[in-house]
């Protein structure tokens, strides 16, 4: 009688770990994350492996291989987890490649890629778009604005700088300028001289709030509990804009942006200025779907982009979003619910989701 209360025991304690549910389903995300081993077999498996599933009462898990295999377990023949995944040979595989076309002269070819990584163009194209969320086309071009970017600060001419980061021609990236700068390349590179941009700090519950527009939309919504640091950090992103004061128009936009964070049932009916790669306009999309009173995780915005495997690109493209509230990263949180980094402070956060909660 014991033994079966302690068998029942053990299998209620599995049962209750998270870990079990990837276990079940066989979750191949969860690989690398942690191993489990069953006491009748004496092997230890990775939460993917296709072999019949376990009792959960036999079931252990271990952080590593290698403490499973010191526990005295040896490694399943089938999904082999004393050795590299799938998943993380292919994310390896890309990560090298992602290298290669950062230093490359020019983007190269996807058949160049494929004969690089010595598989097909086609398997070459699925493995790097589940690993980055682009194809290498566009993590090409997105890396090319990043080098333009910075080689129109530096450079000696604009022409220069659009060469210089591997454009094939000066007209293909005058096409992608507008939504890549927000502004001419001429203005970019002289720090936005001539670009008008009016701005206002007002004051919410949440402490004090900038609001800036260009002529495009609402280029940036920051908060803070200094006005002044949000102003000199308006002023570095546009060094030699004209930066002026809102008039009566102007204010009821920041009116209506207050409004929005102590009412986020009211909607933010403005239009926005969103300056990003194509990646990052990607996730700024899916996180403006979110309903309010509701949260995701990282995981959820990647397979919502179609991207399942590209979740530290999406945190990193959630954390660059400039544009608070309207863009709603605050309701992206950790996998378990809790609460991840806000780049106005997860205090902000913490309020502005229980706010929409009893909204």
């Amino acid at each position: 009688m014991k033994a079966n209360i302690s068998s029942e025991q053990r299998a209620a304690r599995v049962q209750a770990d998270p870990r079990w549910t990837a276990v079940v389903g066989r979750d191949p995300d969860a690989d690398g994350h942690f191993f489990y081993s069953v006491r009748t077999t004496g092997v230890y498996c990775r939460p993917s492996c296709p072999s019949r599933a376990a009792r959960p009462e036999n079931v252990v898990f271990h952080t590593t291989a290698a403490d499973a295999e010191r526990a005295g377990f040896r490694a399943c023949r089938r999904c082999r987890p004393d050795q590299l995944s799938v998943a993380a040979a292919n994310a390896a595989k890309v990560a090298e490649l992602c290298r290669y076309i950062e230093t490359a002269e020019q983007p190269p070819t996807l058949g160049a890629l494929a004969r690089r990584a010595g598989i097909s163009p086609f398997h070459l194209h699925r493995i790097f778009k589940s690993v980055t969320g682009l194809t290498p086309k566009a993590y090409a071009g997105a890396h090319r604005a990043r080098r333009l970017q910075q080689g129109l600060k530096r450079s000696g001419t604009i022409t220069n700088a659009i060469y210089d980061a591997g454009y094939s021609s000066s007209g293909r990236f005058y096409e992608e300028a507008g939504q890549l700068l927000g502004m001419t390349p001429t203005r970019y590179r002289s720090g936005g001289a001539d670009t008008e941009i009016r701005f206002a700090v007002g004051q919410c519950s949440l402490g004090s709030i900038l609001v800036a527009r260009s002529a495009r939309g609402l280029c940036s919504i920051m908060m803070g509990d200094d006005p002044e640091a949000l102003a000199r950090e308006l002023h570095d992103r546009f060094p030699r804009a004209r930066l002026i004061g809102g008039d009566a128009q102007f204010e009821q936009w920041v009116a209506q942006v207050v409004g929005f964070v102590e009412q986020p049932r009211l909607g933010l009916d403005l239009p926005l200025d969103v300056q990003g790669t194509a990646f990052q306009r990607r996730v700024w999309q899916a996180l403006r779907k979110i309903p309010v009173g509701r949260t995701v995780s990282y995981s959820d915005i990647a397979r919502r982009i179609g991207a399942p495997k590209s979740v530290r690109a999406v945190a990193q493209a959630v954390a660059a979003n400039k544009l608070a509230v309207a863009i709603p990263c605050h309701r992206v949180v950790h996998s378990d619910g809790t609460l991840s980094g806000y780049r106005w402070g997860v205090e902000r956060k913490r309020a502005l989701l229980d706010r929409e909660a009893n909204a």
